[in-house]
């Protein structure tokens, strides 16, 4: 596996060859906190004057070495190469029109600039508070709460009709993110805004180790059974953490539409 001094060289020397304007490096490698692994990529971007120079053919990918997969997307004005090389190293490559330089730095929560001798990226800041979560407000508490009691519904429909990639979509997908905001929510109301991380990473470094025992307890959604088990004790720790976050914050709390879902599901459920 080549070394982060030969891939930091590399793309700088691919850089040069393409004539770009200014490099800059991001994601988990510009993160004081992240875990340091040979999974960490290389998100990079290409500060280019002329896009369609490069787009139009991309042979100067294979510089980068042999891909075992690659993706390639369109973002806005911007292009992504995402690329596994045979050695274990992965490039997430940008190409960044240079009049969109702003569209790229504040998709990012940090950044470090590698070259740019014309001074592209000194008007630019890092955003470090990107992933950072801020207090609820009533508004915003009262419709993750309405969001939540409905789509538990859902997922008492998937369970009764056996459709388990369905309720299981609805319960992990939208049920238990709901719950980890007023988790993050409760974080923010007792520490004042703080990084969280991308996905809630970081979220339980600020929580009891009984919080995060609990929710990890809702992640087992292998069966019909450990599904409806998952929902009604989702359920019941969103209805408590809701109530938490209402009395500390000063907001209403609809306990009855709670309580009725609860009863809901559980006569549905055969519980």
């Amino acid at each position: 596996m080549r070394t982060d001094q030969e891939m930091l060289e590399l793309i700088l020397e691919t850089a040069k060859k393409l004539q770009v304007d200014a490099v800059a490096l991001s994601g988990s490698r510009t993160d004081s906190k992240a875990q340091k692994d040979k999974f960490q990529d290389y998100d990079v971007v290409y500060v280019v004057d002329n896009l369609d120079n490069l787009t139009s053919d991309l042979a100067w990918l294979d510089q980068f070495g042999t891909r075992i997969i690659e993706q390639h997307n369109i973002l806005g004005h911007r292009r992504l190469y995402l690329m596994l090389f045979e050695d274990g190293n992965r490039i997430d490559l940008t190409l960044c029109p240079k009049e969109y330089i702003k569209e790229w730095v504040e998709s990012e929560a940090d950044f470090t600039v590698l070259e740019d001798t014309m001074g592209l990226f000194t008007p630019y800041s890092p955003n470090p508070q990107r992933y950072w979560t801020s207090l609820a407000t009533e508004k915003d508490f009262k419709k993750v709460c309405n969001e939540f009691w409905w789509v538990s519904a859902y997922v008492v429909k998937g369970i009764c009709r056996k459709q388990v990639i369905y309720a299981t979509d609805h319960l992990y997908g939208i049920c238990q993110q709901e719950l980890l905001k007023i988790l993050a929510w409760q974080v923010a109301s007792d520490r004042g805004a703080v990084d969280i991380g991308k996905n809630y990473k970081y979220l339980f470094h600020y929580l009891p180790a009984k919080k995060e025992k609990e929710f990890y307890a809702l992640l087992d959604l292998s069966s019909i059974e450990k599904i409806s088990q998952s929902l009604l004790a989702t359920m019941s720790l969103f209805h408590r953490e809701a109530q938490d976050l209402a009395n500390e914050m000063g907001f209403d709390y609809d306990k009855e539409v709670a309580e009725k879902m609860i009863k809901y599901a559980k006569e549905r459920l055969g519980f």
